[in-house]
């Protein structure tokens, strides 16, 4: 901006940004923002087996691990991954689901909540 309009402007020569120091700052944030650790963008944490929900809900990481007992209805072909309220990929290991939130479940887990996608029997 040429001095001129500054004084006409009223604007003190120090308020005013270049386009070069623009670039300059945003290239800086950019870097700044290249550098955030890796544990600031890590997935979200897993369900535990533990977890109050999980209990209630007779979670298990593994489908095979589940009480046949007390879970008649359970067949080892019932996973998480092919639930109906699953919100991974196919080939995800660990992925979301409607049931737990923010916390993410195991691909190969089961609970009593398991429902059939649609169009898988």
């Amino acid at each position: 901006m040429p001095m001129n309009e500054i004084r006409k402007n009223r604007l003190r020569p120090e308020a005013v940004v270049t386009r070069r120091a623009f670039a300059g700052h945003a290239i800086a944030g950019g870097c700044i923002v290249a550098l955030v650790p890796a544990a600031a963008l890590a997935a979200a944490p897993r369900v535990e087996e533990s977890d109050e929900t999980a209990v209630s809900l007779g979670y298990k990481h593994d489908t095979k691990a589940v009480d046949r007992k007390k879970y008649p209805k359970h067949t080892a072909s019932q996973r998480c991954v092919n639930c109906a309220m699953w919100q991974g990929t196919a080939s995800d290991a660990w992925g979301g689901c409607a049931m737990f939130g923010r916390k993410q479940i195991a691909a190969e887990g089961w609970c009593m909540a398991w429902v059939a996608k649609p169009g898988t029997s």
